[in-house]
């Protein structure tokens, strides 16, 4: 049963919808004003969002803001539900982020149908983020662009095998195709003035490369290079672009994941700025830990000390006494070619600069 979570002041709007929505046999909970509503949006896990405009508290535009920078709540889809219709309420609305407009009063088919499409197109979208392996990527291109010519788009002559430590692109290249990890990890990196590499960030199976260089028509601004075998699909540009350009869903979904990473990125960045050699440590590796560790509690990523210590911001020989210490302390295990987190709650703990 889907669950949807509608945000509305007026009583008489918001019970009567939510009794129709009922009827279709929705879950639906209610908030009668914006700072309720985001309340609600981030304790639950809904599939979408009904929200009002002009509220108490917070408005809807409020909402919309608060809940696109949270990575729980950025990809729920979002339906305002507004008496205005200006095209400068729209395009605000849009420029937000929302999916779609209801505009009161509206009929109960309008509202049922505007939900179920929201919901069908969601499914599709969604499986660009979480996707396992190129007949995935293939599905989802097909239900978003049925205009391309997928045969071409997504081929085996597209699927390229890299051995460990090979170059997908340098910094300064202009991009000519979207990468897609099939399997294997990539690291993300900059070489600084003095000649010192420093990793920006590690990608894994089922993420995508270098739609920032796309959509911004710019050259790369890091180097891709594997750190592991990789098997690597190259989606053509002019490809990639027509999908963009021409489907709002594609486009929409790319800047939520662009609103995850950069999120992901300052908080890296903070902890790397502010927080000591200890702290810093922890942060990458339970960072990496959470997102590529496996049931062994292994950390889920073959990388060198030289390259842990360029994705800390750290210099190499503070990297390894630190990691000896955390073995000393009973928090990871090392055999020398990979580490293993032993207490994991005690590095999440030191990660968020607490020493119990």
């Amino acid at each position: 049963m889907k669950k949807l979570l509608i945000i509305e002041d007026n009583d008489n709007v918001r019970e009567n919808t939510a009794e129709i929505l009922e009827l279709a046999g929705y879950e639906v909970h209610t908030a009668e004003n914006g700072k309720k509503g985001v309340e609600a949006a981030l304790n639950a896990n809904f599939d979408l969002i009904l929200c009002d405009i002009m509220m108490p508290e917070l408005d809807g535009y409020g909402v919309l803001h608060i809940l696109n920078k949270n990575p729980k709540t950025s990809g729920v889809p979002f339906i305002f539900l507004t008496a205005k219709a200006e095209k400068a309420d729209f395009r605000k609305g849009m420029n937000l982020g929302a999916d779609d407009y209801l505009t009161k009063p509206f009929e109960d088919t309008e509202l049922m149908d505007t939900i179920e499409m929201r919901l069908k197109k969601s499914e599709q979208m969604g499986k660009i983020v979480a996707v396992n392996d190129a007949d995935s990527v293939k599905s989802f291109l097909n239900d978003a662009a049925e205009s391309i010519s997928l045969e071409d788009l997504i081929s085996e002559r597209n699927t390229r095998f890299y051995k460990k430590k090979e170059t997908l692109y340098r910094e300064g290249e202009y991009p000519h195709a979207l990468y897609y990890i099939k399997s294997g990890k990539v690291k993300l990196s900059r070489v600084s003035d003095y000649g010192k590499e420093f990793i920006t960030s590690i990608s894994s199976t089922g993420e995508f490369l270098g739609y920032l260089a796309l959509l911004e028509n710019t050259t790369f601004q890091e180097e891709a290079s594997t750190i592991e075998d990789c098997e690597i699909v190259s989606i053509p540009v002019d490809q990639f672009k027509k999908l963009i350009h021409t489907n709002r869903e594609v486009s929409n979904n790319f800047i939520k994941i662009l609103s995850r990473n950069i999120l992901d990125q300052e908080d890296r960045l903070l902890k790397l700025a502010y927080g000591n050699v200890r702290e810093r440590v922890a942060f990458v590796l339970n960072h990496i830990f959470e997102k590529y560790g496996n049931d062994q509690n292994d950390i889920g990523v073959t990388i060198s000390r030289e390259e842990l210590a360029g994705y800390t911001g750290i210099a190499t020989e503070s990297l390894i006494r630190t990691l000896s210490d955390f073995k000393s302390e009973d928090i990871i295990s090392n055999d020398g070619r990979s580490i293993q987190v032993k207490d994991p709650v005690r590095l999440k703990r030191l990660a968020e600069g607490s020493n119990i």
